[in-house]
């Protein structure tokens, strides 16, 4: 593969259940604190009270004052774009002059969570119909942009859990193509009854708080939450004198083609989608400081993860932060890259929270305490339901 030019990332904003901003999030984690409970913004008969990392209300009051059009994983993007925008000082003038693309990863972004409407519907009544417009109007690519007044391409990627991965991944391809000079990317999901009884069916939800990589890890727990990356031209940040927090320098995608929800065992899409990544930026293994696995916490996942890093890449510390967030599905991609970025520039890593005991079946060990770390360069890796993988190489320094 050919290298491709890296793309300045001059910006990053973030909001999960760990905290509101991007530092905030990352102060948690390093602290090693996380607060999983069972969920409160949906009734649930479970007699499980299954787990979740939910973001309070008093994080997002402002952003979800929008009447009867209140779209919650539209608002998160908003909120974690509206951050990104402002780190790398690009105010509502600079966005006017440029421009500008969103592209946002989902998994769950348009589900349809109005009991009453559905209910209604099915048994033959007529509901009414402003759940469909809330409905519609709910794909959070287009509804970031329309509040930040922004017309260049927008995008709504679903590619199960890796969709934030994906969005950027394609962003980016926005600024080496010249169709744009901004590119707000990354991913974003909220909670939902839906989701919540899906997982547990699939009985891969961890009735305790998650435990990524540790043996006895039962499942994930589901989170919410988004990561957007703002993307620029050099000439853009060339002309406002703008600041360059890191660059993409990297970005690969395979399919396992394997199974409909679990990974090849081998981890063989993942595997080309790792190599293409670092061949597309140019880096070599030995120049990893670390790895931002999936980690979800699940068996057959873990599995797959915990044995593949140790023979692709030897030597380079790995950890999972869903332990922190949740597994916030199409989210997670835009958030670890956002993490990724601000761990390398920090110099430091949270431990992976949960593991406790190695499993014997791999002999990968994630990091199992906060530590420092050296290097310029960082792989952010998702997985995804249908056997999508994505890899990211996110650089910061010379």
């Amino acid at each position: 593969m050919k290298r491709a030019n890296p793309v300045a990332i001059t910006g990053a904003g973030c909001i999960t259940a760990a905290g509101p901003t991007l530092p905030g999030c990352l102060d948690t984690m390093l602290k090693g604190r996380r607060h999983p409970a069972p969920p409160s913004g949906f009734k649930t008969d479970h007699k499980v009270p299954y787990p979740v990392f939910e973001i309070p209300s008093a994080w997002t009051p402002h952003e979800y004052n929008l009447g009867p059009n209140f779209i919650k994983c539209g608002g998160l993007a908003l909120i974690a774009a509206r951050e990104a925008l402002r780190d790398a000082g690009l105010s509502a003038e600079d966005l006017s002059r440029r421009r500008v693309g969103v592209c946002i990863g989902t998994t769950v972004g348009n589900e349809m969570t109005d009991e009453k409407f559905t209910t209604e519907f099915l048994t033959g009544r007529f509901p009414s119909m402003e759940p469909m417009y809330s409905f519609f109007l709910s794909n959070p690519a287009f509804y970031v942009a329309r509040h930040l007044g922004v017309a260049g391409p927008v995008e709504t990627v679903n590619a199960a859990c890796t969709s934030g991965a994906v969005a950027i991944g394609e962003a980016a391809s926005w600024i080496r193509h010249g169709v744009c000079d901004v590119a707000v990317a990354g991913g974003a999901d909220k909670l939902g009854l839906v989701s919540y009884d899906g997982f547990i069916s699939l009985k891969i939800t961890d009735p305790q708080p998650c435990r990524p990589y540790d043996r006895g890890r039962m499942g994930l727990n589901l989170g919410e939450g988004a990561g957007i990356l703002a993307l620029e031209s050099n000439a853009s940040v060339e002309a406002r004198r703008g600041v360059v927090r890191g660059h993409l320098a990297g970005y690969g995608n395979a399919s396992d083609a394997y199974h409909l929800s679990a990974p090849d065992p081998e981890g063989k899409g993942l595997k080309r989608a790792i190599e293409s990544a670092l061949d597309e930026a140019g880096v070599t293994p030995g120049e990893l400081a670390f790895i931002n696995s999936h980690g979800t916490g699940t068996p057959d996942n873990d599995r797959m993860e915990g044995r593949l890093y140790p023979r692709l890449l030897p030597g380079v510390p790995f950890l999972s932060t869903k332990g922190y967030t949740g597994h916030t599905l199409g989210a997670s991609g835009g958030i670890e890259a956002a993490l990724a970025l601000a761990c390398l520039e920090v110099g430091r890593l949270p431990g992976n929270i949960g593991f406790v005991n190695p499993d014997p079946e791999f002999e990968g060990r994630p990091v199992a305490e906060t530590m420092p770390v050296s290097g310029h360069a960082a792989l952010s890796v998702s997985v995804a339901f249908g056997g999508n993988n994505a890899a990211l190489v996110i650089r910061t320094g010379p």
